[in-house]
């Protein structure tokens, strides 16, 4: 069988669809299976194809995003087959897998579609106007022309039907994995590098993601100001992402110019280390699809703090304390008990490392290649 996968969240680095694409394909790739795999991807001419994504045979794809959408939207509303996408792969494609909530025309080819989430509904606010206007009008499209689809969660898989009702197409829940480099790191070398490189504390509280509305980083500023832990400082590492200056004006206006460090973007090879430094890892997101940061830290031995809601209660089970992501008083209060108490730090963060082994890439990747088997039957 010949699997096609769409590569471009993964060569065109965005992070959470990205980072998905890219660590599920490695991990296929490095099953042993009588199957072969394609990669597909748009706007080649900026696309990074780095490894083990060269020994797959490619459908490189002029177009760029804006074009490339259009393109699909009127392709499903005047229901013009695009299977001549595949003709220079020279390659009959089995099934095609969607994996950045783009599903292309294809009558004549299975498909899977996986759904990260339906944030474009639920906290639309957070999308720009057009990725919200083209998610909105698509959306019910895709999840219907597709023969299967994997939600990345339970909590993506209840917001689908609550927003779409029952679907006819078979659905699976698959969860992301955590990659092996992700563990406590113990060498000294290692850990006083990152701590340089980034002009690292002694002591800090950590979140890690993109700065932008939907992770809610007014409300951790205000409750590490609140909690007011003397010698710790709140390192935020991330590159901006959209609608970010509230929250670089929000740490001027609470004086805490001195006491939070935007590191900016964070290389991948750097994650382990800064997780393991952290006395604390705080992630009060408003909503996640997967949560992928809070597998991350807990299997790097960090404690974590993280919301009540969406499927962060599922990736981060009993090991982690969940609070209300609007409340203040509880985010502050949850900071300074973990932060005042040695062994409960110690304990959280022996409870998450179990908790992370829970999930790995090689079984998702197992149970996406038995969805692909079961779809193309």
């Amino acid at each position: 069988m010949n699997i096609c996968i769409d590569l471009s969240p993964a060569v065109h680095s965005r992070a959470g669809l990205g980072r998905l694409a890219h660590e599920l394909t490695a991990a296929l790739l490095a099953l042993e299976s009588e199957h072969s795999f394609v990669a597909f991807y748009n706007a080649a001419a900026s696309a990074q194809v780095v490894a083990p994504f060269e020994q797959m045979a490619q459908i490189p794809l002029k177009t760029t995003d804006k074009p490339w959408r259009m393109g699909v939207l009127l392709a499903h509303l005047l229901r013009r087959p695009q299977e001549k996408l595949f003709a220079g792969s020279q390659r009959y494609v089995d099934v095609f897998h969607a994996t950045d909530h783009l599903l292309p025309f294809l009558p004549n080819t299975r498909t899977v579609f996986t759904l990260g989430d339906l944030t474009f509904l639920s906290h639309a606010h957070t999308h720009a106007t057009l990725n919200r206007t083209f998610l909105r009008l698509m959306m019910p499209h895709f999840l219907r022309r597709a023969d299967g689809i994997i939600a990345i969660s339970e909590s993506t898989r209840r917001d689908m039907e609550r927003h779409y009702g029952p679907l006819a197409t078979p659905s699976r829940v698959i969860y992301p994995g955590v990659h092996k480099r992700f563990h406590p790191v113990t060498d000294e070398g290692l850990l006083d590098g990152v701590r340089a490189r980034y002009q690292l504390p002694d002591r800090f509280v950590l979140y890690v993601g993109t700065i932008e509305p939907r992770k809610n980083l007014p409300v951790l500023l205000r409750a590490f100001q609140q909690a007011a832990v003397e010698g710790v400082k709140l390192v935020i590492g991330g590159k901006k992402g959209w609608m970010y200056a509230e929250t670089f004006a929000l740490a001027q206006s609470l004086g805490l110019a001195e006491r939070v460090i935007f590191t900016g973007f964070v290389a991948d090879d750097d994650l382990p280390a800064l997780l393991s430094l952290a006395d604390l890892f705080a992630f009060p997101s408003q909503y996640e699809g997967f949560g992928l940061p809070v597998l991350e830290a807990m299997a790097c031995g960090a404690p974590v703090i993280t919301s009540d809601i969406s499927s962060l209660p599922e990736v981060a089970g009993d090991a982690a304390l969940l609070v209300d992501p609007t409340d203040v008083n509880a985010l502050a209060q949850a900071i300074r008990r973990v932060l005042g108490d040695a062994g409960m730090r110690s304990a959280m963060g022996e409870k998450g490392i179990r908790q992370a082994g829970r999930f790995s890439w090689q079984r998702c990747a197992q149970e996406t290649l038995a969805f692909y088997e079961e779809i193309a039957q």
